[in-house]
């Protein structure tokens, strides 16, 4: 089998963006996070799970795996669902990387990402659509380990991250919105201490990996 082909944007030193690069990093930022989720009529266009849409009604749910299912059967109706929200996140990552996108992610989030979770700026669009779905984010990750843009204790500390509180922004609001009415804190503030200890839990990892683990 032939050795995966690093692509131009794995390698930082002097990348050349195009503008139009930026605008489609900042368009693609904006269409994963979920902040246009809640907003008037028109501007939930930009939304990943608004534009992922949902499937009919089909025995009072809102899935095609019906009611009452069991066993291998009821688990492959569910793998189905994944496939939708995979196939629009990896095509809107192919289009984003055609205008640039992912390119001026690893020029401006690596020295961010760098120092605090141990990761490449390339990792930033996946990292953030991970906190809206995390069968896109799982996605975007594996594409980037395949063409060698992480390396394996790179994709270790990311799924550490990923898998600690994974589709953060879709669940908190959706599960947790039961409890709205009872915390007596700001709504946010428990969002904020999630993201905090999906840090915390990656940061963890990768001390384990640079001070217990020789070879990955």
């Amino acid at each position: 089998m032939a050795e995966p082909q690093k692509t131009e944007y794995c390698v930082p030193d002097k990348l050349v963006v195009p503008w139009y690069g930026y605008v489609a990093l900042i368009f693609a930022i904006i269409v994963f996070s979920g902040v246009m989720a809640k907003q008037a009529q028109w501007l939930t266009v930009f939304d990943f799970n608004t534009i992922n849409g949902n499937f009919g009604v089909m025995k009072d749910a809102k899935t095609i795996q019906g009611q009452g299912g069991t066993g291998g059967r009821d688990g492959f109706m569910f793998a189905l669902t994944l496939i939708p929200s995979v196939m629009l996140a990896l095509g809107f990552v192919e289009v984003i990387d055609h205008l640039g996108g992912l390119k001026a992610g690893q020029k401006l989030l690596t020295p961010i990402l760098r120092p605090i979770l141990g990761l490449p700026g390339i990792t930033g669009l996946a990292l953030v659509t991970s906190i809206q779905s995390t069968d896109a984010g799982a996605g975007m990750t594996k594409m980037l380990k395949e063409t060698d843009c992480i390396n394996e204790k790179e994709r270790t500390i990311f799924s550490a991250w990923q898998f600690s509180g994974g589709g953060t922004i879709t669940n908190y609001f959706a599960s947790g919105a039961a409890a709205f009415a009872i915390i007596t804190v700001p709504i946010v503030l428990p969002l904020v201490v999630i993201f905090v200890l999906k840090c915390f839990g990656s940061t963890l990892m990768r001390l384990y990996l640079r001070y217990l683990v020789k070879e990955v």
